[in-house]
């Protein structure tokens, strides 16, 4: 569990945020006494639902913001929104990651521009534009990477690649925005199953590369989260493993 009121005075940006692991983020980052900016690409209801949750526990903890993630203007757009509605911002989580198989012989310029997209240009520039701000606040920035950045999965190769550059994006801006502000990155294993297009035969044969041997919980992401935001104040340019020890080689 996190600790109540540890991100207290604070607010948080994430993206993706209004379903799945992203929505657990958010409420583990509220649960830390966080303010949270809620983004949202088409998952409107779901977003408002979680927005009026959370603020039914505490008024104005939160709101939502739309934006797309491939306009480079609508990037900054957020930023500035989610700044003029809390007065500050401390954390920057880039979870929003679009993921489906790409198989050779059949892989689109579009399908390369939507997953790059999402899952290394929306980090990029959200950090840009963020930068002044986490400056001034010494904030912080939490990239959602993969462990397939490292590990490629099969008939992902457009994914993988992407996942693998915001590895080193991760890395590269913690150099490049210290010691203001820190960068690390979360790399989930199997946390939550796809929501289609794979079997019952796949998932048991992904458990059985888990040392673990067991699917991970979304908490489990967002209470790292919610530490690299708050007391790792000695961590930048770090890339965490929350996979059951999956990436340890299957």
């Amino acid at each position: 569990m996190v600790s109540e009121d540890s991100l207290a005075g604070k607010c948080a940006l994430v993206t993706g945020a209004s379903r799945r692991i992203g929505a657990e983020i958010v409420r583990q980052l509220h649960a830390a006494g966080a303010r949270v900016g809620i983004h949202y690409g088409k998952s409107a209801a779901a977003a408002r639902a979680l927005c009026d949750e959370l603020n039914a526990l505490r008024s104005d903890s939160a709101t939502i913001f739309s934006a797309d993630l491939a306009n480079v203007a609508a990037l900054a757009t957020l930023v500035d929104a989610c700044v003029e509605w809390s007065g500050t911002l401390d954390v920057l989580v880039n979870n929003a990651s679009g993921f489906y198989p790409t198989e050779m012989g059949t892989i689109t310029e579009s399908q390369w521009d939507e997953l790059f997209a999402s899952n290394l240009k929306a980090p990029l520039f959200l950090a840009q534009s963020a930068m002044p701000y986490l400056q001034k606040s010494r904030g912080a920035i939490i990239n959602i990477v993969d462990i397939h950045a490292r590990r490629p999965l099969r008939n992902h190769s457009v994914y993988g690649a992407a996942k693998a550059g915001l590895e080193m994006l991760t890395r590269s801006l913690a150099k490049d925005l210290a010691p203001d502000i820190r960068v690390n990155g979360i790399a989930p294993g199997a946390i939550l199953w796809p929501e289609q297009g794979i079997t019952a035969t796949e998932k048991q044969k992904i458990l059985a590369q888990v040392p673990l041997h067991r699917l991970g919980q979304p908490s489990d992401i967002a209470e790292c989260v919610v530490y690299l935001a708050g007391s790792a104040g000695y961590i930048t340019g770090q890339i965490i493993a929350v996979d059951g020890g999956r990436s340890l080689g299957w």
